[in-house]
């Protein structure tokens, strides 16, 4: 299995997660050319792919699912809240109803010769989910747009080779920054993003021996840098009581601008 950022960040997310005979993105919050500059990258067309999870249905990934989805009729799959939210957010355009493929949390399905499973999330969203994909012995995870984590959301992130997780945020930054008081607060809540220290705890909670590969993602442009998010979750590697130490793994901060390194399991 391959996994590779295309697009990370608050401004839009676009992931890559396949294997030698099946395709798969996570979000579109990209747009189709920077989308299809990605699957170029990777040696993939547009044609080549079996579908599209979304993850929930705010603007950053999803702007990019109506242009996209009209042009190469990929089927998308999410929650009932989530299809429900995308066909409300009329910037979009229209969309083939028969593109559309309701799944449910916690229930695993195939696609290809990959086993994929959404699981619940708390966010400010309809339905939000992140995912969980498997091949053989072998799985990875994209879990963003968390406000809070809990032991569900450990045991959904176990045994993992590889995950992108969410450090949207400096807790400083955010509350010393221009945003108004109420997406602070937001930011902050339950329902809202992940800071770089509870990145860094949830990271210390899911270690094994075979997590080789930790991609840090969704930061804000605002509230955060690349720089930060990595030292202060590698500092709550250090610090934690967990048999691992940042040289047990490799981590990278997916950027918004530009593709990952592809990540193989």
């Amino acid at each position: 299995m391959r996994l590779c950022s295309i697009a990370s960040g608050s401004s839009g997310n676009c992931i890559y997660v396949g294997s030698d005979h099946t395709h798969l993105l996570i979000d579109t919050g990209i747009s189709k050319k920077r989308i299809e500059e990605g699957l170029e990258s990777l040696e993939i067309k547009g044609e080549e792919l079996n579908g599209i999870l979304l993850t929930h249905e705010h603007s950053d990934h999803i702007q990019g699912l109506g242009v996209f989805s009209r042009k190469y009729e990929i089927p998308v799959f999410a929650t009932r809240g989530t299809i429900r939210g995308v066909r409300e957010y009329k910037k979009l355009g229209e969309i083939p109803d028969g593109l559309f493929h309701e799944i449910d949390v916690d229930r695993k399905f195939t696609l290809g010769d990959l086993s994929v499973e959404a699981f619940a999330i708390s966010h400010d969203a309809n339905e939000p989910s992140g995912y969980r994909i498997e091949q053989g012995d072998h799985s990875v995870a994209v879990a963003t747009d968390l406000g809070i984590y809990d032991e569900y959301t450990v045991a959904k992130l176990q045994n993992l080779d590889a995950v992108l997780l969410e450090a949207n945020h400096d807790i400083h930054m955010l509350e010393v920054g221009s945003y108004p008081y109420y997406l602070k607060q937001r930011v902050l809540g339950n329902r809202g993003h992940l800071s770089n220290e509870l990145s860094g705890r949830l990271l210390c909670d899911i270690l094994h021996d075979n997590l080789k590969h930790v991609l840090l993602g969704h930061l804000s442009k605002e509230n955060n840098y690349s720089e930060l998010a990595y030292e202060t979750v590698k500092m709550e590697v250090l610090l934690s009581d967990v048999p691992y130490k940042p040289g047990d793994f490799r981590m990278e901060v997916a950027r918004r601008d530009m593709p990952s390194d592809i990540i193989t399991v």
